[in-house]
């Protein structure tokens, strides 16, 4: 699939009020793992021009969480989380490198206070198989404890691993301000997320066709526990399924997430806008 413009999905209308995109990936593109699909100034001001006025750049190995501080230290709009993705971790400890991977990790989220996040972490069984668990869960409760020790959001990321995450987090503890990213439960689960004190972080995928277990989860989840991501340049929203996401796309999400949920656009833009400043520790 090309990153050429004429991919890119056309400009949807602006939100009534500003929203935060609380989960990308500026640094990678659908055509390469190693070049932007945009500008990253150009990405900024397309995402501000419709409400979406600030993001979350989630790097998802040292590489890329080095990426990320580096952009949140450039950009005012950005602020950024850091982590070890669960499927290196598998990776990293047959190599015998988890645990200085890990550490580095600790040293970039203390050395920078544009890392907000610790994330995205957690379990991923979809891609993962038992071979490789053991060191997904040590890895996800190192990044556990270190999201408590220096007061920053965690992040978990979840595939095909709901009740094993829940295992995790009960065992050690969950922080004060945690993140289901790209939640991809159903009703039941949302609720045993929210009462663990979880946020809930709803994609593109809300709007896919197949998705009304994802939907119902919607419907159950507080307005002040709610929140919107891009997971770009992935899960791109209906119709563009498919085609390169980015965080200009987020009102397409929010305004299908108000017809679902029944709520007034703006006051849910309202809500989405201060539920991730609580979420991130505050304003940026």
């Amino acid at each position: 699939m090309s990153d050429a413009p004429h991919d890119r999905p056309p400009v949807p209308e602006p939100l009534p009020h500003p929203v935060v995109d609380n989960h990308c990936h500026l640094d990678i593109a659908r055509g390469g793992p190693d070049s932007s699909a945009w500008d990253v100034r150009e990405a900024i001001d397309a995402a501000v021009a419709v409400g979406v006025r600030r993001i979350v750049q989630i790097g998802c190995d040292l590489r890329r969480a080095t990426w990320a501080v580096e952009a949140a230290q450039a950009h005012p709009e950005i602020v950024a989380g850091v982590a070890l993705h669960p499927n290196e971790a598998p990776r990293l400890a047959a190599a015998g490198g988890l645990d200085r991977a890990l550490e580095a990790i600790s040293e970039l989220a203390a050395a920078h206070p544009r890392v907000r996040a610790v994330g995205e972490t957690g379990l991923d069984h979809f891609r993962t198989g038992p071979e490789g668990r053991a060191a997904q869960v040590e890895s996800f409760a190192a990044h556990i404890d270190l999201a408590k020790r220096l007061d920053k959001t965690l992040v978990i990321h979840d595939r095909d691993a709901h009740d094993a995450v829940l295992d995790v987090l009960d065992a050690e503890g969950a922080p004060e301000r945690w993140v289901m990213h790209c939640f991809s439960g159903d009703a039941a689960f949302a609720r045993a997320c929210l009462d663990r004190g979880a946020y809930l972080s709803f994609a593109g995928t809300v709007t896919f066709k197949n998705a009304a277990p994802l939907r119902n989860a919607l419907v159950v989840t507080p307005q002040d526990r709610v929140l919107v991501e891009t997971d770009a340049p992935y899960l791109t929203p209906h119709p563009y399924r498919g085609r390169t996401n980015a965080s200009y796309l987020v009102p397409l999400t929010v305004r299908t997430m108000a017809e679902v949920r029944g709520d007034d656009l703006a006051e849910l833009c309202a809500a989405i806008d201060a539920n991730t400043e609580r979420a991130f520790g505050g304003a940026w």
